[in-house]
């Protein structure tokens, strides 16, 4: 029954019942009126009876007494007050009724001419309903076409809204399905879906669990058993920061998601990595059934009925069994000692990326997780594991999001600026004793080499890491800027290493990258405004910085991006995409390589600096020994260590390199936190991606095997495990 009809119907019988009233009113006031006339009637004519009996000439001693008189009058007047107060009544009564019919006839007018048309749509509204179905998610690929998140069908128990009435049925539910009844009645009164919408009651039911309701389904009145998918990962935490996860879109992502996807409160989306980022394209359309639902929302029919239609698949420029290696690389690495791994640190991240197109062939962060824990919800308790410090937070991806001091990486860029500036050259030298106090103010900086270098120039200074050479260039730098009387801006040496696009983003297409920082003199004071004597910039800010310690702060995949523009001249945008395929294995759109800027150097500063950088791995015993066990040349590898110092932490260490050195094409970069000196335990990493990557070429490595998530201490829950590493 319509809202219009309802409303029509309610008001014809409330006028009906107010002038039943007013008529029995006036019929029982009309009575009464009547029975009074007929007594005064009666009783005048026996007074005139008796009268009549009397004598005509009565003695004077019995004539009428005044006092019978005025009982007459009395009556006769109280007769008439009452007539007249009866009236009075009756006219306010039916002025009232009449009022009252007049304002129910404006109602009723309104609802049927003036509203009419709203509330017939309204109406409408209320019968046709349209619910939608989820679409399957599109999946996700390798380079080479090796599915690393596919779609699992699963059971789905749904349930009609009205189920929540019988308190039989959620019974049941719960103990078939083993769901406390709590939890049952909460996932049916969701109204997420629509007030419509069927509600899931339980994911993944087993093969016993949906045979037993089928079988009895005349005792599960309003539940259906539905096939859906849910997210797979073959290979459980492999590249899981790339990948990212999905969750159930909140009142937040609505505000987020692309406004040309239509999203539902229920739906699932993309929360991280390549989800996040290509969600819509991911995402399938809804399927649609448009149905007939009665005055209790119950659903009595069907009007029509449309399939989901699946998203679009992607295909990464990831290579599986490169990353493979990278994750086992780190893991192996970093894990506590007698567990998998050689106890080195406690996190780090690992980058591989291919100059030839800007893609990234592996990216690498650890501790990690496995996605696969996300669906259908992740508990509370899991949540605050990932989200400790003690468990050094798996969920960071650090490869862009994790910011770090450059250390002596940085020192190929810092070399480059004193070179265009003529602060330095190849044939100057500096003495090292380990110890400088280039300007006599007491504070003594020292080399890494405490006992010194000697007598050293610039090529050696790199492929040393001397930092008294870089000590001398920041010196020169800061006595040629304006405010010491210079020539050169107070921010020269910022400026040329901003060209390499440190301080800013790559443009990765992953969700949360950091941009580090570049200190300059601006910044500090406003970074130190509330404390104005640590605000001002100093000498020894400059020589802190140029050696990539201080206020500096890069990401692993800024420093790739970096090296990448020392090995071929062009900085590039590094993505993780490939192509999008439709549902017809079509590509609709593939990603090229996009050159975002050539720094302008100069020719021979810049092969000055890469001959150096040909040298560091050969030159340096740790990195030499690494190399030959993995089966490479240390002649092919150009590479700059460092071992960045953290305040109340032990050392990070660090590696940049780029291979092969002659023709270079690839560039890794390697973080290990507190993991010591960079030769030890990041060249290491290098050194074991690097070798993959040979054996890739030349298509001898073909496996790829599954990688356990870690959470940075012990936990099993929600089918996560994990090592400790304290």
């Amino acid at each position: 029954m319509s809202i219009l009809v309802r409303s029509i119907g309610i008001t014809l019988a409330v006028i009906v019942v107010l002038a039943v009233v007013v008529i029995a009113v006036y019929m029982v006031r009309r009575s009464r009126e009547k029975a009074r006339g007929l007594r005064v009637k009666k009783s005048s004519a026996t007074q005139n009876s008796i009268t009549n009996l009397e004598p005509r000439h009565k003695p004077n001693a019995i004539a009428a007494s005044p006092e019978r008189d005025h009982v007459k009058r009395e009556s006769f007047t109280s007769s008439s007050v009452m007539q007249q107060s009866s009236k009075k009544r009756l006219a306010v009564l039916s002025a009232f009724g009449a009022g009252v019919l007049a304002l129910l006839a404006s109602k009723l007018y309104f609802l049927q001419i003036v509203t009419r048309d709203d509330l017939q749509s309204a109406a409408e509204r209320n019968k046709y309903k349209t619910i939608s179905t989820p679409a399957p998610r599109g999946l996700i690929y390798d380079a080479d076409g090796v599915v690393l998140v596919d779609n699992r069908a699963v059971s789905v128990v749904l349930a009609d809204a009205s189920v929540l009435k019988s308190a039989d049925i959620v019974k049941r539910l719960s103990v078939v399905l083993g769901i406390p009844l709590a939890v049952v009645r909460r996932r049916i009164a969701d109204t997420s879906t629509g007030a419509q919408g069927k509600r899931v009651v339980a994911s993944d039911i087993s093969f016993t669990q949906e045979a037993y309701i089928r079988e009895h389904i005349d005792a599960f009145g309003g539940i259906s058993i539905e096939k859906r998918t849910i997210r797979s990962y073959p290979y459980k935490a492999l590249a899981a920061h790339v990948l990212g996860y999905t969750g159930k879109v909140s009142q937040e992502d609505l505000k987020t998601v692309a406004h040309n996807r239509h999203v539902e409160l229920g739906d699932d989306v993309g929360k991280n990595g390549v989800e996040y980022t290509y969600d819509q394209i991911l995402a399938g359309e809804h399927g649609r059934r448009r149905v007939i639902a009665d005055t209790n929302g119950t659903v009595v029919g069907v009007v029509s009925d449309t399939a989901p239609v699946q998203g679009s698949d992607l295909y990464l420029t990831i290579k599986a069994p490169l990353q493979y290696v990278a994750d086992a690389a780190l893991a192996q690495t970093i894990a506590p000692r007698g567990v998998i791994g050689e106890g080195h640190g406690v996190a780090g991240a690992a980058v591989l990326l291919d100059m030839a197109d800007g893609g990234i062939v592996a990216l690498s962060s650890y501790p990690t997780y496995n996605p696969e824990t996300f669906i259908g919800g992740i508990s509370r308790e899991v949540w605050d594991v990932y989200s400790s410090q003690t468990s050094h937070y798996p969920l960071l991806n650090r490869a862009v999001s994790g910011t770090y001091p450059a250390a002596s990486t940085f020192k190929t860029f810092t070399g480059l600026a004193g070179l265009k500036y003529g602060l330095a050259d190849f044939h100057k030298t500096w003495h090292c004793t380990g110890a400088w106090d280039g300007f006599h103010s007491g504070n003594v900086q020292h080399c890494w080499l405490r006992t010194g270098h000697g007598y050293i120039g610039l090529r050696r200074g790199i492929i040393q890491s001397c930092d008294v050479v870089f000590y001398e260039i920041a010196l020169n730098f800061f006595y040629a800027g304006h405010s010491r009387g210079g020539t050169l801006s107070d921010e020269a040496l910022q400026e040329e290493i901003g060209r390499y696009n440190f301080g800013k983003k790559t443009g990765i297409d992953l969700p949360a990258e950091e941009v580090g920082r570049i200190p300059t003199p601006e910044w500090k004071r406003k970074h130190w405004r509330d404390v104005p004597t640590e605000g001002v910039w100093r000498g020894g800010d400059l020589t802190n910085m140029v050696i990539g310690q201080g206020d500096v702060l890069i990401t692993p995949i800024q420093l790739a991006v970096a090296y990448g523009a020392v090995a071929t001249g062009h900085i590039v945008r590094p993505h993780v995409l490939k192509q999008v395929k439709n549902g017809r294995d079509v590509a609709a759109v593939s990603k090229e390589l996009e050159i975002i800027d050539t720094p302008d150097v100069n020719t021979e500063h810049l092969e000055g600096i890469k001959s150096a950088l040909n040298a560091v791995a050969s030159a340096t015993p740790l990195l030499r020994t690494a190399y030959v066990k993995e089966g490479i040349n240390p002649d092919s590898i150009a590479c700059k260590t460092g071992t960045a110092q953290v305040k109340g932490s032990k050392d990070f260490g660090w590696i940049a390199c780029y291979y092969p050195s002659n023709h270079p094409r690839y560039v890794c970069t390697v973080i290990i936190e507190q993991g010591g000196g960079g030769a030890a335990t990041a060249g290491p990493v290098s050194a074991k991606i690097l070798s993959a990557l040979q054996k890739y070429e030349h298509g001898n490595l073909k496996e790829v095997e599954a990688i356990e998530p870690s959470s940075g201490r012990s936990v099993k829950l929600a089918g996560v495990s994990a090592a400790r590493n304290d």
